[in-house]
């Protein structure tokens, strides 16, 4: 019988990994592998870019995009991100942590990634069996900033907003971690 009645939740990119290279690379090279000859700016993407959805911040880096070329932008990017995973990093001060936590808190992952590339990462680095639940932008109607993924995760284990803290870095994670109710944490200088 399981007696944990606290939910730890982690945000993937800038909070459990430095995830910008990754990033970065595979939607520059998507947007080439499509025939778009847009650059996206390196600091841009780091500042303002990363951990969004894409289809918030596609339409500023090429105007006039249509519904189908992000999505093939983004289908692209999927299918080529493990070709970049060697240029994440982990952060191993918060998996120290994170394995502290296990024994009395449930772990869940909920991210605006996408469950293939979130799955491959979680392998590479060998940790996918510390969480107990992974929600990604395939399980969510509306993204981050909306609470949508965190709200979900405390209804799965049935854990009250008072019993569950998030571990953010992003302004959009911290903006959906304050409107879940629950108590978060701001993670810096990872991303």
């Amino acid at each position: 019988m399981n007696l944990k009645n606290k939910l730890a939740i982690f945000d993937l990119d800038g909070t459990l990994f430095d995830t910008k290279d990754v990033n970065y690379n595979a939607y520059q090279n998507a947007i080439k592998m499509v025939g778009i000859g847009a650059i996206i700016d390196y600091n841009d993407f780091c500042n303002l870019y990363n951990g969004k959805n894409y289809r918030d911040f596609l339409p500023k880096i090429i105007h006039d995009i249509s519904e189908e070329q992000m999505k093939n932008i983004h289908n692209f990017k999927k299918d080529i991100y493990t070709k970049y995973l060697d240029k994440a990093k982990k952060n191993n001060l918060l998996f120290a942590i994170l394995q502290e936590m296990k024994e009395s808190f449930f772990l869940s992952v909920v991210t605006n990634a996408s469950k293939k590339n979130v799955n491959e990462i979680l392998e590479k680095f060998s940790v996918k069996d510390l969480f107990d639940l992974l929600i990604t932008q395939e399980d969510v109607k509306n993204p981050k900033p909306s609470a949508e993924g965190f709200i979900k995760a405390m209804d799965y284990f049935n854990i009250s907003k008072e019993n569950t803290i998030i571990f953010e870095d992003s302004k959009i994670g911290i903006q959906a971690a304050i409107e879940s109710g629950a108590n978060y944490v701001k993670v810096y200088g990872y991303n």
